[in-house]
């Protein structure tokens, strides 16, 4: 039975016509029916048009999107929603009108979870007329579908069956008004028949596992290949879903049965403690140390004692002898973070126990040998540091047989929302809080780029928290909408003025192994016109524009005129960074 506006309507006679069935025929409608609901050709056209784009050789997403499209074409809504569970009951896929890619986590705030579950769980349509007196659409909901009291909002769902399963459903809703009755009974009959077509369609998709460009007809069944089930992998503590994140896990389960090194790369705050993790929890090496080190964090020679351990009497404060991280992490595994900062002398010393496995304690004489793996992680780029000669190339090459490319939060977009969900719960358990996120505050994550990446998230989450009033954390509540986000304003300061970094971690084109993402990121070319100092419209942290020669200035002048450092400082080349001298007439000063 149709659930109304909650209220309950007599069953039709067996006999009868239902009355919503008898409008879809133009002659049983009078003029109010005739301004309201589309022509039966332009119905009958529609629904041809949806037939062939179901049965057309393309992904199901882009289908899906089409259909919505079409039913936009001959039907009065504002927003229309397929979405399709997995087997576990999780939302897989949810696609809108003029869906995208990048735009598939913005087509979820529309969705009425509460109303979405009420019509799996029934396996009964819901309709209502108007949704701000219906049990199943909550604030949060009605906020998002831009419901007030001068725009009253009329709905429409059917559930997508695949044989006598619910897979997903179908929406629709509508500006209420005076027709808003007979658009109710109208789309409660064609939708099921809709969602009936997407249905086989679905069950199609599902059932075979051919080429999409092949006609289905076509196809074969066959066994689902092996790669598909990598996409389910589970890593403990990483949380996502987006095709970025599942990209790399496939990776790394791969990457970690062989005892290879492996070179993460990434920027900072993007979890490349946690993957490095996940290979030594993936590898045979699983019940063995995993042992973890940033060589940042210390100096050469307190580096060398914390990685090959002392003899006692090795120096003033060696009264024991100690084992080094080398030796605890033997027939295991040794993350090293911050490689890219350790000094060219202690380079060749780490060198030589990559090669050979073996190294003596500081103050020693006896050799140890070791069955270690390597995991290395750095956030600079090394090819620049090789070229510079400030990396040692035969460690690089040694480090770096299988690079793997850590997404930044800003390419996978579509796991904020758990990311964020997962930071607010850890909040709430630790401060006996029970804080929500409106629709609105996610829109305003998603939107965020978040160049701190998920470090930044969790900050983001926790400072919201701690500052929120109400019950839940909506839009306003975030600092960068009232203008105080310190983490945005130190973001614009570091490469609005001058870049004060190198620029993003690009693996060079000679590496085969470095994944195919990386190329989404470009080396700056070697040019001999003017090079680009920083972004356009680069700025001083007090606002004054400045040009190209006053960045050179300002940078040699922080460098003390040595014209390598400012090269580093502006992401330009020693070569490029004399042509600017030369062309603006700047005279080096002798300091």
């Amino acid at each position: 039975m149709l659930d109304r506006d909650n209220n309950g309507q007599p069953e039709e006679n067996a006999g009868q016509t239902p009355p919503c069935c008898s409008s879809l025929h133009d002659g049983k409608r009078d003029d109010s029916e005739s301004a309201i609901l589309p022509s039966r050709a332009s119905v009958l056209a529609g629904i041809w048009e949806i037939v062939k784009a179901l049965t057309a050789p393309s992904g199901l997403e882009v289908t899906l999107a089409k259909v919505v499209d079409l039913l936009r074409s001959f039907l009065q809504m504002r927003h229309g929603i397929i979405s399709l569970f997995d087997s576990d009951g999780e939302l897989e896929i949810t696609v809108g009108a003029g869906w995208t890619e990048s735009c598939g986590e913005r087509c979820r705030t529309y969705l009425p979870r509460k109303a979405i579950d009420q019509i799996v769980a029934t396996d009964t349509p819901l309709a209502t007329e108007n949704i701000a007196v219906h049990s199943a659409f909550t604030a949060a909901d009605m906020e998002v579908l831009g419901v007030s009291e001068n725009i009253p909002v009329s709905f429409v769902g059917v559930p997508i069956r695949v044989d006598a399963n619910v897979v997903g459903t179908l929406t629709i809703d509508h500006v209420l008004d005076n027709g808003s009755r007979v658009w109710l009974d109208y789309n409660l009959c064609l939708l099921p028949l809709i969602a009936n077509l997407v249905g086989q369609t679905v069950k199609s998709h599902r059932s075979f596992d051919g080429d999409p460009e092949q006609p289905m007809a076509q196809q074969l069944p066959k066994q689902k290949h092996p790669a598909r089930q990598r996409n389910k992998i589970h890593v403990e503590g990483m949380i996502g879903d987006s095709l970025a994140l599942r990209d790399l896990l496939e990776k790394v389960a791969v990457v970690a049965k062989a005892k290879i090194a492996v070179l993460l790369r990434g920027e900072s705050g993007t979890g490349k403690e946690l993957v490095a993790k996940a290979i030594h929890e993936l590898s045979p090496r699983a019940k063995r140390p995993f042992i973890k080190l940033n060589c940042a964090a210390l100096p050469e020679t307190v580096l060398e004692s914390e990685l090959f351990g002392h003899e006692k009497g090795a120096f003033t404060s060696a009264f024991n002898s100690r084992k080094g991280r080398f030796e605890l992490a033997d027939k295991g595994t040794l993350f090293l973070d911050e490689i890219g900062e350790i000094s060219a002398s202690f380079q060749a010393k780490l060198l030589r126990v990559l090669q050979e496995q073996e190294f003596e304690r500081v103050g020693g004489n006896q050799t140890i040998k070791v069955d270690v793996r390597i995991i290395a992680a750095t956030n600079k780029n090394l090819e620049e540091a090789v070229a510079r000669n400030e990396f040692r190339a035969d460690l690089y090459y040694r480090i770096s047989v299988v690079p793997l490319l850590v997404p930044a939060l800003r390419e996978r977009r579509s796991d904020i929302p758990l990311l964020a969900a997962e930071f607010l719960k850890n909040f709430n358990g630790e401060n006996g809080r029970m804080l929500t996120f409106d629709p609105s505050a996610i829109e305003v994550l998603i939107n965020c780029d978040f160049p701190g990446n998920i470090r930044e998230l969790e900050n983001c989450v926790y400072r919201t928290a701690v500052l929120a009033a109400g019950p839940s954390i909506g839009r306003g509540d975030f600092a960068c909408w009232q203008g105080k986000c310190f983490a945005e304003a130190l973001h614009k300061s570091r490469f609005g003025k001058i870049a004060l970094q190198s620029p993003p971690i690009v693996p060079l084109p000679a590496v085969a192994a470095i994944p195919p993402a990386a190329a989404a990121v470009a080396v700056p070319p070697e040019i001999t016109s003017q090079p680009p100092l920083g972004p356009a419209g680069a700025v001083h942290l007090n606002g004054a524009r400045m040009t190209d020669a006053e960045r050179v200035i300002e940078a040699m002048e922080r460098c003390g005129w040595v014209q390598a450092k400012a090269a580093r400082l502006l992401g330009l080349t020693p070569r490029q960074i004399g042509y600017m001298l030369r062309k603006y007439g700047i005279e080096i000063k002798r300091l």
